[in-house]
């Protein structure tokens, strides 16, 4: 694997790449990095003849009292895994070498639909950070195929839409959630739950799919099950952020009559924001 500091470097082994016909698949990360890390890493292997990663704590996505300084760096274990899956490239730059002006005068990409809601309505400017670092990162390393996880269900419909608006020549493909035994979604975050919340936190995912399972049995009381689920997750003694049935095109709040479903949520635990979703399809009868 061949690690690259600086823009200027991996455009050019990457057009030599080019110039031999091969494609290139791009996995852009903040590091830290778990089995779902690895496994957007195998999907972009299978889609493209070269794996790119970028590992880049991206501080324009994090907001004030947020946990930009606290964020795990753990640089040489995420080498060893990506060296271990046969990465080709690894991109990871300082915050000079990607806001060479300062983040104050740092144009910015914004996507004026999905981004205020859910995530975005108690991190504000938190997806304008994102959606500003990743057509950077396209920018750098032009891929044919880029790779996101779905736990960040909000993020990848964004970027889908900011490429779409864009006319950017990637194609974006979502990963699956990558998941504990008992269905915690795996998250660098993960590691600032506590020994005493452990056993508790899967309740946001059982809270998922109670409300999945409610809706698929023919209940469309949405807001009573958004708020059944919200008092299962208070009971078991964590913080709710949000907990939302969406469309799973727009995230506005699903209607009667929607067949393509999301359910998102997120809540706090003692030093951890957690978020997971669970997507699905209606069958036209059950309107």
């Amino acid at each position: 694997m061949q690690i690259f500091h600086h823009v200027e470097s991996v455009r050019a082994a990457l057009k030599t790449e080019r110039a031999a016909g091969k494609t290139i698949g791009f996995v852009p990360t903040m590091g830290n990095l778990h089995d779902a890390h690895i496994e957007l890493v195998r999907i972009a292997q299978q889609h493209c003849d070269i794996a790119v990663v970028s590992i880049f704590v991206n501080p324009l996505q994090f907001g004030l009292n947020e946990d930009w300084d606290k964020y795990p760096r753990t640089f040489e274990a995420d080498t060893a895994k990506l060296r271990a899956v046969d990465c080709n490239y690894l991109f990871y730059p300082d915050e000079k070498e990607i806001y060479p002006n300062g983040m104050a005068e740092q144009t910015r990409v914004i996507v004026p639909t999905m981004t205020d809601v859910l995530c975005g309505a108690s991190r504000p400017g938190h997806f304008e950070g994102v959606t500003t670092v990743v057509s950077k990162l396209f920018n750098i390393i032009q891929p044919d195929v880029a790779v996101f996880g779905k736990k960040d269900f909000q993020q990848l419909a964004i970027i889908r839409r900011m490429v779409e608006d864009l006319c950017i020549p990637v194609e974006i493909i979502g990963g699956e959630i990558y998941r504990e035994t008992d269905g915690l979604a795996m998250s660098s975050r993960n590691s600032f739950i506590t020994q005493e919340e452990r056993p508790k936190v899967n309740v946001l995912n059982r809270a998922l799919n109670d409300a999945k399972s409610a809706i698929q049995a023919g209940d469309r009381d949405f807001f009573a099950l958004e708020d059944t689920a919200k008092q299962t997750i208070v009971k078991a003694g964590f913080k709710v952020d949000y907990f939302n049935i969406c469309n799973s095109k727009t995230l506005e709040p699903a209607a009667n009559d929607d067949t393509n479903i999301t359910i998102l949520g997120a809540m706090y635990t003692a030093g951890a924001r957690l978020i997971d979703n669970l997507t699905f399809t209606l069958s036209s009868e059950k309107k």
